[in-house]
């Protein structure tokens, strides 16, 4: 018996962020018709980040702002970064096609500015575009000269939406239609056990008003509901009741592939607690749609999974730029890392060797002029969290009694203290490897501890999100089964697959390795040869967990 179909093209793509866009006008640049299914209405968690592209090795942005960088020292500074993330090969096609990913997304509309930030900084404030973003000034790359590969898009706050909206439009330009407010729930296979299509719960003949209240509850369980988590629940609850009731299932085939573009898996809290458990007190950088659905969905026909347990855990302690000079301690008094170390690199030290405690001191003079600097150089989310953690800091007049009001071990910060200036004092190279013009000497007192801790904070949170995800073929971005071969019809790319950022993230790299696998997805699935044929007897595989928003009934269910 042949299925009927509600909606059909040559390539649909199963979310909506920078990893969708990409494939979309990639996939739309290679001939394809294509149409894009998203939970909600569009961005994703790309719409809620920084905006950072990672690219380098000579992009117009880093000739425009006098940086001088090639493809090798970009290679040299990934390979030591990123590891085993993947093939050699793979990561070579990343770095030579830096330049034309930036000239790409500028074609696209996206807006990328030269100016460079002259200071360290996790994050630059509206006066700066270009700067820093990784680890690549610290002492763990110091014999790979460094440049500023962070290309901010250009826009007040922070920049994801910049990003998104006009690749968004680009894509409206060119044909790309856009179902919203639609769920993916199953895939749908022929008797080959290719993928030909999609299962989905749709708002799209409900009443405008409640289309509207649905998209309305949705933007503000996104944002501000990301910092507030009871919030979010709250609204997702109230999501998943009007899609009960409104939504009806639509059944969308895919002439030549399927792309599951649709996150990863940091709101889901269960798959978290089961893959990834040290990492139960941070705040989920995502949306709501970040549940692990289009993981799920790929595993439901076979697909392999890779480094699932891997999560990128931010604990920032620049700006202000001075604090690269202050030293992060663990409850026992002992040095965690390199102070000038990328965010997520101390986070990961934290969380995985230091049972997630961190304190940063700074003597008197220091903090002073960390205080004076946190206003020209920090933005305005940046300039409260410090100002949270400098009223409850710990203060004392000596090394002991700072360390007790801590709870730090007061005989071991005095002996990593005295390590610390007698190597600074002989010259010698830093116990954790800082470079030697961000180290400075531990003066008198008073002493200041500031608590970096992982820890539930809605003030000084730790942002998280997972980066492992389905297995691809590193060529084509087909979706691999647990036995090695490849899924027909199914793709996959961004954080929904595991990808260049799977074992150590630097600002800019996800967003990048969106764009990337997205490409190269778009690429493949529009190369295709249709499946129409074979899909006389298609049926649904489920893939969306249970309780989920939208979740189908179970008559739909495989």
């Amino acid at each position: 018996m042949t299925h009927k179909w509600d909606l059909a093209a040559d390539v649909v793509v199963v979310g909506y962020g920078a990893a969708g866009a990409a494939t979309a006008l990639q996939a739309t640049e290679d001939g394809a018709q294509v149409l894009v299914l998203d939970r909600f209405t569009g961005g994703g968690a790309t719409a809620l980040s920084g905006g950072i592209i990672y690219a380098g090795g000579g992009t117009w942005v880093q000739r425009a702002g006098g940086v001088e960088d090639t493809p090798e020292l970009m290679l040299a500074y990934l390979e030591r970064e990123v590891g085993d993330a993947v093939s050699p090969a793979t990561l070579r096609r990343f770095v030579d096609g830096s330049p034309a990913m930036i000239d790409w997304l500028t074609g696209h509309g996206v807006p990328f500015e030269a100016s460079l930030c002259p200071y360290k900084t996790s994050y630059p404030n509206n006066d700066y575009y270009l700067y820093y973003s990784g680890s690549e000034i610290s002492g763990a790359f110091a014999d790979i000269t460094p440049a500023q590969r962070g290309h901010r898009v250009k826009g007040w706050g922070t920049s994801g939406k910049k990003l998104f909206a006009p690749l968004a439009r680009s894509a409206e330009r060119r044909g790309v239609r856009v179902e919203t407010l639609t769920t993916a729930t199953a895939l749908v296979t022929d008797d080959t056990g290719a993928v030909v299509g999609v299962e989905c719960r749709s708002l799209r003949n409900a009443p405008a008003r409640v289309k509207a209240r649905y998209a309305r509850l949705a933007a503000i369980a996104a944002k501000p509901g990301i910092y507030y988590p009871p919030l979010r629940r709250a609204l997702e609850k109230r999501l998943t009741r009007l899609d009960r009731r409104y939504a009806t299932t639509l059944r969308v085939l895919a002439r030549r592939g399927v792309v599951l573009t649709a996150g990863g898996f940091i709101a889901n809290r269960e798959m978290l607690h089961a893959h990834a458990p040290a990492y139960k007190n941070g705040l989920a950088l995502g949306s709501s749609g970040d549940d692990g659905s289009g993981i799920e969905l790929g595993r439901s026909v076979g697909a392999a999974t890779d480094r699932m347990g891997n999560v990128s855990a931010w604990r920032f302690l620049l700006p202000p730029s001075s604090l690269a000079g202050a030293m992060l301690v663990d409850g026992k008094g002992q040095r965690v890392i390199d102070e000038t170390r990328y965010g997520a690199a101390v986070g990961d030290a934290l969380i995985n060797r230091h049972d997630g405690i961190g304190w940063l001191l700074a003597d008197d003079a220091l903090m002073r002029t960390a205080i004076s600097q946190i206003g020209p150089q920090a933005a305005w989310f940046q300039r409260m969290q410090f100002e949270v953690m400098r009223r409850k800091a710990k203060r004392g007049k000596t090394l002991d009694e700072v360390a007790a009001a801590a709870g730090v071990d007061p005989a071991g910060l005095r002996e990593t203290v005295a390590a610390h200036n007698s190597a600074y004092a002989t010259g010698a190279p830093d116990p954790v490897g800082k470079p030697a013009e961000y180290v400075r000497p531990v003066g008198t007192g008073p002493y200041w501890m500031l608590n970096v801790s992982i820890e539930p904070s809605l003030t000084n949170p730790c942002p998280m999100f997972t980066v492992g995800g389905l297995v691809v073929d590193e060529e084509t971005g087909a979706v691999r089964d647990t036995h090695g071969e490849e899924i027909r019809g199914l793709y996959a790319a961004g954080r929904t697959a595991a990808g260049i950022c799977v074992n150590s993230y630097v600002s800019g790299l996800s967003l990048s390795d969106c764009v990337f696998s997205g490409r190269r997805a778009g690429r493949n699935a529009a190369g295709e040869a249709s499946v129409v044929e074979g899909v006389a007897g298609a049926r649904s595989v489920g893939g969306v967990p249970e309780g989920g928003p939208g979740s189908p009934p179970d008559s739909v269910r495989a």
